[in-house]
């Protein structure tokens, strides 16, 4: 069964950084149906650049997130477009003012969702792609209590300063045209956003996806091809405030970030005591697996699962391709299926 897109209404609230979002929403969708004991919960956040369409590929009958099964929640990111974004916000905290939006203020509004609205009590499986995996980080850690799986794939706990370094020539590229305006822009950057795209598409598949020529199997007829249709193409559907604020909040991603750890990293990646399966791509230039092994090494009850696939951070795209899709569903089959 699949639902209508709503939104939770969440008044006006103060974000981590001391400011207030005023009238501020959660957008999300729903898949199956709560059952009697609510015990049937999975929360799936949504990716960089995405909303809970993205997300669909990996829910079905038959697959792990099956809406004949579970209750499956999908959160939409704040500055993704559908939750409160810079561009859906009413002035003063419109566009190049709207307020800066931590992986904790996502996941405090998410619990606030899951526990308030729905009265939920346990959550089956909290997992999820990139800034989704980032999030599910999150939500082991802040909610150690609530959470009995976690599995988040292509995603670290905390963004690393090579991960930073990366987005800063994003925002580079796209803040350099002139038509960006510091925000305040009338029209798109659109020359900003196509310089941002191709950053973005020599880091998002790897080196061996390009040798080996993925791209033609897709159905684009050359790399130029790809990187308009494929890349420049999507991004210029993106909002440019909206965008930066997406990165924004990947870039300051850290559980430890918050007043219940206060920095001590480790500590936070201890404090996770979902059974947990974290799934890195063998081939990721954002998140490569090293940065998942030290992780994994801190937390009580995880097993690292390396995804063996060329085809970079996209692997864990939701319904990229088939082989890595099949990889993921079986890993959170095989989770659901196991006790805590």
């Amino acid at each position: 069964m699949t639902n209508a897109v709503e939104n939770y209404e969440l008044g006006d609230v103060v974000l981590q950084s001391g400011l207030t979002l005023r009238g501020a929403r959660l957008a999300y969708k729903t898949f199956g149906e709560l059952n009697a004991n609510r015990d049937n919960v999975i929360v799936f956040p949504t990716f960089f650049g995405s909303n809970h369409t993205g997300n669909e590929p990996m829910i079905g009958e038959g697959m792990a997130l099956d809406p004949s099964r579970y209750f499956v929640i999908v959160p939409n990111l704040f500055g993704n477009g559908m939750s409160s974004s810079p561009s859906n916000t009413p002035q003063p905290n419109d566009r190049a003012r709207f307020p800066k939006v931590t992986y904790y203020d996502n996941i405090t509004f998410q619990h606030r969702l899951v526990t308030e609205h729905f009265g939920v009590e346990r959550i089956a499986l909290v997992c999820g792609f990139s800034m989704g995996a980032q999030q599910t980080f999150h939500w082991g850690a802040l909610h150690p209590d609530v959470v009995e799986r976690i599995a988040p794939w292509c995603g670290s706990a905390k963004t690393s300063r090579h991960n930073f370094v990366f987005l800063e020539g994003v925002k580079a590229a796209l803040t350099a045209d002139d038509a960006w305006n510091n925000g305040w822009y009338d029209q798109q950057p659109t020359k900003g956003m196509q310089a941002a795209a191709r950053v973005y598409a020599g880091w998002g598949p790897s080196q061996a996806f390009y040798r080996e020529k993925v791209y033609l199997e897709m159905g684009f007829s050359s790399v130029e091809d790809y990187l308009i249709t494929g890349w420049e193409g999507r991004f210029r559907e993106t909002d440019a405030n909206d965008f930066l604020a997406m990165i924004n909040t990947w870039q300051n991603g850290d559980i430890s970030n918050n007043p219940i750890y206060d920095g001590d990293f480790e500590a936070a990646l201890g404090s996770i005591k979902a059974k947990a399966i974290v799934m890195p791509s063998q081939t990721d230039q954002y998140f490569p697996p090293e940065d998942n092994e030290i992780e994994v090494s801190h937390m009580p009850n995880a097993e690292l699962r390396v995804i063996p696939s060329i085809w970079g951070h996209l692997a864990g795209g939701p319904g990229r391709n088939p082989v890595d899709t099949q990889f993921i569903d079986d890993a959170l089959k095989e989770l659901l299926a196991s006790g805590t």
